[in-house]
């Protein structure tokens, strides 16, 4: 994979996740607002507003750092995904999983170990959702992964 595709990979998976999760956070009764969950994001930054209930305020230098932070830290998750799956065989479907089975790993590393030390505030999101939609930024990877891999890298098994 070049550079070019783990960027638009990463990026395009980002903004399946962020406008589930941004849209879920504005519906959800006790829910974080639209701007939430990248004002959260930002938070880890803009320091002030951890302890912020929710709906959080909408804050401009942590909407802008979380939007940021998270499209930066989706193409680096992009590349170490891109690293373990290079030689697979795997065809669609198969990368599709990979990509869900990956997502979900990073919201268990997150949820549970890295957010309630760096970012507390991001514990104010819906657990299920977040769980649901980092699914969906690995499903997205995966299809786009396979989608971007040249036809024979991926031989007899690119459809399946």
């Amino acid at each position: 994979m070049n550079g070019r595709t783990i960027v638009i990979g990463g990026v395009v998976a980002s903004l399946v996740l962020a406008m589930w999760e941004m849209v879920v956070e504005a519906l959800i009764p006790g829910g974080a607002g639209f701007f939430g969950p990248p004002v959260a994001i930002g938070a880890t930054v803009v320091r002030d507003l951890q302890g912020s209930t929710n709906p959080l305020p909408v804050e401009p230098l942590a909407l802008v750092l979380g939007l940021a932070g998270h499209m930066m830290t989706s193409v680096v998750l992009a590349a170490i995904f891109g690293a373990i799956v290079a030689r697979s065989t795997l065809g669609t479907g198969g990368l599709v999983v990979a990509g869900v089975i990956w997502g979900g790993a990073i919201f268990g590393a997150m949820w549970y170990a890295i957010l309630p030390v760096v970012d507390p505030l991001m514990l104010n999101l819906d657990g299920p959702a977040f769980l649901l939609g980092h699914g969906m930024w690995g499903g997205a990877l995966g299809l786009l992964w396979a989608a971007a891999r040249p036809t024979s890298e991926a031989g007899s098994l690119r459809s399946a």
